[in-house]
């Protein structure tokens, strides 16, 4: 399922607009709209930001089983505090299969590092996308975040043609910092992606779907 838009005209319409409103510009045009959330340090924004205009919006969470305690206990809260409508994926392999064949957690420079990437997060995302067939797929990147990154924009397309949304793609730290004292919502620093380890490296996720 896609969206047939010219990205690049897109992307200069939406030039100097608010998230809220690039959010009502993408759930405009969307018929089966997803959200990806990792329950990462701010997604409460961009988790707050969607639900508001789109309640029952589904949001897919995939769940690699290596998840922090905080991480899953703020999941827990903006779950319940924000009603939201979560689809967890999870692997098809079991952690404590995976520690056993590929030894833990494989280090970013091990060859092994790509088998693990693939089984705890690119294919239960390929996965979920073929089994809900969103065309809209609002996420939270942002600029600031990798050099990969600085090369998109607010809109991109998946290979699959889904639409990608990004209405924070422009904002910083502080900004996000304002608009979660705003609306008196929780973030959570304790948080570990054993797919990118080094916090300005890419996990694969939006470079290859």
């Amino acid at each position: 399922m896609s969206i047939n838009i010219d990205i690049d005209q897109a992307n200069k319409d939406l030039q100097g607009k608010s998230p809220a409103e690039i959010v009502a510009w993408a759930l405009e045009k969307a018929k089966n709209p997803i959200i990806t959330t990792n329950f990462r340090p701010y997604e409460s924004a961009i988790l707050h930001l969607v639900a508001k205009q789109r309640p029952d919006i589904k949001v897919l969470w995939v769940d690699s089983g290596y998840n922090t305690d905080a991480t899953y206990k703020f999941a827990n809260k903006l779950i319940e505090d924000l009603n939201l409508n979560v689809v967890t994926y999870i692997p098809q392999q079991t952690r404590a299969h995976r520690d056993v064949t590929l030894g833990g957690i494989p280090g970013v420079d091990d060859a092994k590092h790509e088998v693990f990437t693939e089984q705890v997060k690119l294919e239960p995302f390929r996965r979920a996308l073929s089994e809900l067939k969103p065309d809209v797929w609002f996420n939270a990147i942002r600029k600031d975040q990798t050099e990969f990154r600085q090369g998109l924009d607010v809109l991109s397309q998946s290979k699959d043609g889904v639409l990608k949304v990004a209405p924070l793609f422009y904002k910083n730290d502080q900004d996000l910092d304002a608009y979660l004292e705003e609306n008196n919502l929780p973030n959570e620093f304790d948080y570990f992606d054993p797919t990118k380890v080094e916090e300005h490296r890419e996990c694969g996720l939006h470079t290859q779907l």
